[in-house]
């Protein structure tokens, strides 16, 4: 139904997610991880809320566990020290490009 289209239900040969671990996470929290994770502090510019900006998110992982039987586990600090691992990994043996950090 194009006035009301439903992505679980669409004909497109893909489903896409939404994958959290049904926590919400502050943006402070993701901000931290990043500084663990790198050993390094941010710069941080706080600014009032931007055009767009959306006040608070959640995941919801019912539709995930319902056709997987998987539900995540992975917290915000391992699932962001995780990637910045594979990341930094991944750029210093490819060379692909400067990763500047």
């Amino acid at each position: 139904d194009s006035s009301s289209p439903d992505p679980a239900t669409s004909f497109a040969p893909y489903r896409v997610l939404n994958i959290g671990n049904q926590q919400p996470v502050a943006l402070m929290d993701y901000v931290n991880a990043l500084e663990q994770a790198l050993g390094k502090t941010a710069l941080k510019n706080y600014m009032p809320m931007q055009m767009g900006d959306v006040p608070a998110t959640s995941s919801d992982t019912r539709e995930l566990a319902a056709l997987t039987g998987f539900a995540p586990q992975t917290t915000v600090q391992q699932g962001v020290a995780r990637f910045v691992d594979w990341y930094l990994n991944y750029y210093q043996n490819n060379k692909m490009t400067e990763v500047a950090l």
